[in-house]
């Protein structure tokens, strides 16, 4: 396998000068208009890591305004081979409780306005019975094990269109589906990571019980923050512990 470069979609406080050494700010254009944020460039470990702020750096761009084909192009463009992404999800079972962690290893797509496919003017039918990148999730759960982290090794997201919150029928309907978390932003960015080529985990950082559990306060945003701030910090770690066991990562999930 050639050079790894590591994609990292969310931030998480990555960019921090204290982790990364050899920063920079790079601005990028794409076929498909400008990323959420600048690229910041750098090194962990003396690997090349490249990370992206999906929201925009100061949390502005609500979902649906993602610009996901920008973001993921400009990304393979940089030349990055893995991609982990964090992301905010609402618990739709019991056993996944606020502040653990779900490496998903499948999808639902619930969206309804996003550009969902790069090959808009030649058709490419792309697999997709498995998204995620089996390898990244397997050194994900041996870091989570180390660190003595909650998590769970595998689970469905359901991607809904936002910026709202589900209403208590989708909730269940949503449970009912099959779909053990709930977030915003894992669809399209999944499938135009496997169109590109680039190996995808995402890293689920469970906030609250959506709006499903009777006795649990419904989810609003300050909850989703607070639960996010909170354990920014074993993201963090987890990261940092994952990240040079990739460089002899032999995955094939793209092969």
């Amino acid at each position: 396998m050639g050079a790894i470069k590591i994609g990292i979609i969310g931030g998480s406080g990555m960019d921090d000068p204290r982790l990364m050494k050899g920063i920079k700010e790079k601005k990028v254009k794409t076929p498909y208009g400008n990323p959420s944020s600048h690229l910041t460039i750098g090194k962990i470990n003396g690997i090349d890591v490249v990370v992206l702020a999906r929201h925009g750096k100061g949390h502005s761009i609500y979902p649906t305004g993602v610009n996901f084909r920008a973001n993921i192009y400009a990304l393979k463009k940089e030349g990055c081979t893995h991609i982990l992404a964090t992301t905010a999800v609402g618990s739709l079972r019991e056993k996944i409780r606020p502040g653990d962690l779900v490496f998903v290893d499948q999808f639902i797509d619930y969206t309804k306005h996003r550009p969902l496919t790069f090959h808009d003017e030649k058709v490419i039918h792309t697999p997709m019975s498995e998204p995620f990148c089996k390898e990244l999730r397997s050194l994900l759960i041996g870091s989570a094990k180390g660190l003595k982290l909650r998590h769970h090794r595998k689970g469905t997201v359901i991607t809904i269109e936002g910026p709202r919150f589900s209403t208590k029928a989708e909730s269940h309907m949503f449970r009912g589906f099959g779909a053990d978390v709930i977030n915003m932003s894992t669809v399209p960015e999944v499938i135009l990571a496997r169109e590109a080529g680039i190996c995808y985990q995402s890293i689920a950082m469970s906030t609250d019980y959506d709006c499903w559990k009777e006795g649990e306060e419904p989810v609003t945003w300050e909850m989703v923050l607070a639960i996010m701030t909170k354990n920014a910090d074993n993201v963090k770690k987890l990261l940092l512990r994952t990240i040079p066991k990739i460089k002899n990562s032999g995955c094939a999930c793209n092969g």
